[in-house]
């Protein structure tokens, strides 16, 4: 069993002492929350959040934290639907080039030349060439405390799944398969992905 020598410890209001915060890194792989929403004039945006997930299930509820006031929280908020787009291999650098920050009004779907696919329930567009999207309706907008009861940076939105895309390509057996997706994720530090090509089962207990 490793022993206390054996780890590197710190206190993350004393500073790490790495070259990098290693808290991404483990925190890891983190599901990309690729987020369209539109404004109150209809104008498109497309933007990743790494700091995503599932955060309930009957009703499934997902979440993206915002660092700042982003134009995806502020659309969310004011219009109240988001779409989750799934980032995939073909589509990673597309992606990347959404995450740049453009002025408020620019249309970052277009700007990496994607094709807008509309939904059926909300008025957000769907990124088309993404194998799978999930249409939400905004339940929560949460503003972050810290330990102190601070208010912090962030805010967590959050939104029931109200519509679901899933390209029949990557069924198998009726089964969503994400290595036929070629689904990517976040690694920690600044240039760090995955692409999930393999799988394996294990079965719960009892």
């Amino acid at each position: 069993m490793p022993g206390m020598d054996d780890f590197h410890f710190y206190e993350p209001g004393d500073g790490h002492g790495l070259p990098h915060d290693p808290i991404k890194a483990i925190i890891a792989p983190r599901p990309i929350g690729w987020v369209s929403t539109i404004d109150r004039l209809g104008r498109v945006n497309l933007a990743p959040y790494s700091y995503f997930n599932a955060m309930a299930e009957q009703p499934t509820i997902i979440g993206f934290s915002s660092f700042s006031r982003k134009d995806s929280h502020s659309n969310a908020e004011e219009t109240g639907e988001f779409v989750f787009n799934l980032a995939t291999r073909p589509l990673a650098e597309a992606m990347s080039l959404t995450s740049g920050a453009f002025p408020r009004g620019v249309d970052e779907m277009e700007a990496a030349g994607l094709a807008a696919a509309p939904c059926r329930v909300v008025k957000p567009p769907r990124v088309a060439a993404s194998p799978a999207a999930l249409e939400c309706r905004v339940t929560d907008v949460v503003p972050i405390k810290d330990l102190n009861g601070r208010p912090t940076a962030n805010t967590l939105i959050l939104g029931q799944v109200v519509g679901v895309h899933v390209a029949r390509s990557c069924l198998v057996n009726g089964l969503f398969d994400m290595t036929k997706a070629r689904t990517i994720a976040r690694c920690g530090y600044a240039a760090d992905y995955v692409e999930v090509t393999e799988l394996f089962r294990m079965r719960r207990p009892g």
